[in-house]
């Protein structure tokens, strides 16, 4: 029998508190700065603002939740989702969190301007923790205001949607509310701060616990602390790996510990091959912004990949050493786990357990990152398949070429070219199957023209060996090989919209992230960088200043 839809308004959404429940919670009521000792969670209450408008809204993420696909009252749900009014099942509280941030243990760090309403369970028994980001000081928001710009806000509403479509493991976002407030940002930490309109995101995920959460009570030797955290993520995240309930005051057993451990391994080697799969950048990778659920967490100065460069990063934070660059996210990944190994051995698992478990992450991302990459061009495990995935990367860095655009464009390339006169497709037609994803046409001369013709040549010579049918293969690639994301350019348009008073934009990219594989109507929603955005602020490079 079909479950029962139960639709809720948001005045009435049920919520449970099973994290207020099972972790330490400070016993400190008053919201000053402070470093916390011996809890996990301080209980605060969001800071009202001036005049709340809702202005963006995932029908998706409201189907998670039971709530209605459009808002009956806009007013009631921008007051709720803004803070501005708690139900009475609404149980707000930030957490304490520590982390290193590009390689430095940073100490205490925590949700500095997130609090978190509650969860509430829909009618599939699955359990969603709703958190506004932006909706005010905290005891761990440290020298700053606990607010978000609209523009920061406007992006991780988006983003946050646009990889849920693109089948990337992610939090999501449920609402976008206008707060009426404005904000003071120095948006390159250059001495020329601006007043910007405020914004609050309602994020949604199954948890915000990050691999920090666990390692500032480690660090501060609080023990009990530690795996109070440790049996609450455990129980609520990863019962399959649970022979018996974890009761209070016990200790988790280490061969439990690496049964988690392993399996994070894996789903974060998993997400990883995603984000280079779609060309998408985090921009700060600290282990306080990595998930503990292998998800795609804290939307910030990330970007995405318009000419292909591993060595590009979005952070202006991050220009000089380079850290968190496309070509690096995988490595540093594998840093961040094993600063979450350090925690665990100090939990009692052994340390060559724990490199194996390190090992499973190389080994998962290696495997899975080479099958992506021969089926994003169509091909098998042969030797000239490799050897083609291999041999493309020269030829997208020689010369500025947008990577997604070129998959596309190889899709479209017949395995067997038209004849004309007994001949088959001359050079220009083969180069016509992927110039879209060049910037100059101009570039493709002398010795990068006879190397692209030659990869092409053999690319096509290889799929008339493996005899699939285009039409197979085309469809085949192209729901592997996105053509309409969420890059600076096209997100700065809707935010610039949207400063001026005009949130249509908003819907309509959201709109177009729904379908990322398909070729959308107006082609206006991709396509290689424009000019105007090659230095634009927001567009080539950001700050963590949002």
């Amino acid at each position: 029998m079909p479950l029962a839809l139960q639709v809720h308004d948001i005045e009435n959404l049920p919520m449970d508190h099973s994290a207020l429940r099972d972790l330490p919670v400070d016993p400190e009521l008053r919201n000053f700065r402070r470093q916390a000792h011996g809890a996990l969670l301080s209980k605060v209450q969001p800071t009202p603002v001036a005049a709340p408008q809702l202005i963006g809204w995932s029908r998706e993420v409201a189907a998670l939740l039971d709530l209605p696909a459009v808002p009956q009252s806009a007013d009631s749900y921008a007051q709720c989702l803004s803070g501005n009014r708690l139900t009475p099942a609404m149980q707000p509280f930030a957490s304490r969190y520590g982390g290193h941030q590009f390689g430095h243990w940073a100490g205490q760090l925590g949700d500095g301007r997130a609090i978190t309403l509650g969860e509430t369970v829909n009618r599939l028994g699955q359990r969603w923790e709703l958190q506004l980001k932006g909706a005010g000081p905290t005891p761990y928001s440290r020298g700053a205001d606990g607010r978000a710009v609209l523009r920061s806000s406007i992006r991780e509403f988006l983003c946050s949607e646009a990889m849920f479509h693109l089948g990337v493991p992610s939090t999501r976002a449920l609402s976008l509310v206008l707060t009426g407030d404005r904000v003071l940002r120095d948006m390159f930490y250059d001495g020329r701060a601006e007043l910007e309109p405020g914004a609050i995101v309602c994020r949604v995920a199954p948890s915000f616990f990050r691999i920090g959460h666990l390692q500032l009570p480690a660090a501060h030797g609080e023990t009990e602390v530690l795996q109070a955290l440790l049996r609450h993520v455990l129980t609520r995240h990863y019962p399959h790996l649970l022979s018996a309930p974890l009761l209070p005051g016990t200790a988790v057993q280490p061969e439990v510990l690496l049964a988690f451990f392993e399996e994070l391994c894996r789903s974060s080697a998993s997400l990883v091959v995603h984000w280079q799969r779609v060309g998408f950048v985090h921009g700060v990778m600290n282990t306080d912004n990595t998930s503990l659920l292998g998800l795609t967490i804290d939307y910030g100065p990330y970007g995405w990949l318009e000419n292909y460069d591993p060595d590009w990063t979005p952070n202006t934070t991050d220009a000089h050493g380079r850290r968190y660059c496309f070509g690096q996210q995988p490595q540093v990944m594998l840093w961040n786990l094993a600063q979450l190994g350090q925690v665990l051995r100090g939990a009692g698992c052994d340390a060559p357990a724990l490199q194996a478990c390190l090992q499973t992450y190389a080994d998962v991302f290696e495997t899975e990152l080479a099958a992506m990459n021969l089926a994003r061009l169509g091909l098998q495990p042969t030797q000239e398949g490799l050897a083609l995935v291999d041999d493309q990367w020269p030829l997208l860095q020689a010369v500025e070429t947008d990577m997604l655009l070129w998959f596309r464009g190889l899709a479209d390339l017949p395995a067997v070219s038209e004849q004309r006169h007994g001949l088959t497709a001359s050079d220009r037609e083969l180069e016509a199957a992927v110039e879209q994803a060049f910037y100059s046409p101009a570039d493709l001369q002398g010795p990068h023209r006879v190397a692209l013709l030659d990869w092409l040549r053999r690319y096509q010579l290889e799929l008339q060996r493996l005899a699939v049918a285009d039409a197979a293969r085309r469809l085949a690639m192209n729901q592997l090989n996105p053509l309409v994301v969420p890059r600076n350019w096209l997100v700065q348009q809707a935010i610039d919209a949207a400063q001026a008073g005009d949130f249509a934009a908003i819907d309509r990219l959201l709109e177009a992230f729904r379908q990322p594989y398909a070729v959308p109507a107006d082609p206006s929603l991709y396509g290689r960088r424009p000019e105007w955005a090659r230095q634009r602020a927001g567009c080539s490079m950001l700050s963590c200043s949002s």
